[in-house]
């Protein structure tokens, strides 16, 4: 989806239980039912790093979803910043090869 004229990214810093509760996975099919390209990952600091592509209001959409999380997760906080397209990879990964 990269290079589209109509395509934002985004980046996510999702704070609470969200690790150990298929945070992840979550994040990953919901991008993907959304059409949208990225990934997610767990972070050090108990935090899962979340980065799509798309357009602006599957972008939205997914920012909704990821307040809800999955069935186990408490979410308490999601970051929002802009992000480049380095940042996302193609298609949507359940985890990154490296954080960002």
């Amino acid at each position: 989806m990269s290079g589209g004229f109509d395509s934002d990214a985004r980046r996510w810093l999702v704070s609470g239980r969200v690790q150990g509760v298929g945070y992840r996975a979550f994040a990953a099919r919901t991008a993907r039912g959304l059409g949208l390209s990225g990934g997610a990952s767990n972070l050090s600091d108990g935090r899962v790093l979340v980065v799509a592509e798309g357009p602006a209001h599957a972008l939205d959409r997914l920012e909704a979803a990821l307040w809800e999380g999955p069935r186990f997760a408490r979410v308490q906080r999601v970051e929002t910043s802009v992000a480049t397209p380095d940042d996302v990879l193609g298609g949507f990964d359940a985890e990154f090869r490296h954080e960002r």
